[in-house]
């Protein structure tokens, strides 16, 4: 039994680590921190199911893109949304749009992060929400692009829930900015030691 068992097993390992996809799939979904002026929100990505998405951030992440950007969009009951702008409401330089990854069958469902984008599917660049709670209307459905869910919060939900209760006004046309900055002070890789 020992040696059918090794005459069977042998080639299917072969096979298993000569294939590029299984070697990369085997890699850990990186986890970063968030460091911002109200505390640490630690994301985990999901680079298994959003791989553009989570290679696009993680570029922003090591490009130092996110420091000192602010949560510019902060609604409660529903998300935060970052990344993009500059505490004088000043909008970053991003590199050229990505491609929705929407239909991964990830849910933006409470803690978990997704693309920001515009009307057009296919124009997320460098911002993102976490979900304050629960809003399956933004997930993909036939005939309904929807915000491609990325990452989850796998700890600091009461800084988001923090975050969701400042005072906000209206700035430049910008509604729902907070009136004191939450500055990301920065966006760095989790060591997985």
């Amino acid at each position: 039994m020992t040696r059918r068992f090794y005459r069977l097993f042998l080639p299917l390992l072969a096979v298993l680590l000569a294939t590029p996809a299984a070697a990369e799939g085997s890699l850990p979904n990186p986890q970063v921190v968030i460091e911002t002026t109200q505390g640490n929100i630690t994301v985990r990505l999901f680079r298994d199911k959003a791989p553009a998405t989570v290679e696009n951030f993680l570029q922003y992440v090591e490009d130092g893109f996110y420091d000192g950007t602010i949560f510019h969009r902060v609604i409660p009951n529903f998300m935060i949304q970052g990344g993009g702008f500059m505490p004088d409401m000043t909008e970053k330089p991003t590199r050229e749009p990505i491609p929705n990854e929407s239909r991964n069958r990830l849910h933006n469902v409470r803690g978990t992060v997704a693309m920001a984008r515009t009307s057009d599917p296919d124009s997320a660049t460098a911002q993102f929400f976490i979900n304050q709670r629960t809003n399956l209307r933004l997930d993909w459905m036939p005939g309904q692009p929807g915000y491609t869910v990325f990452g989850e919060v796998t700890d600091g939900m009461n800084v988001v829930d923090f975050i969701a209760t400042a005072p906000v006004q209206e700035v430049g046309g910008h509604t729902d900015v907070p009136v004191e900055p939450i500055v990301i002070r920065t966006i760095r890789k989790k060591s997985l030691l």
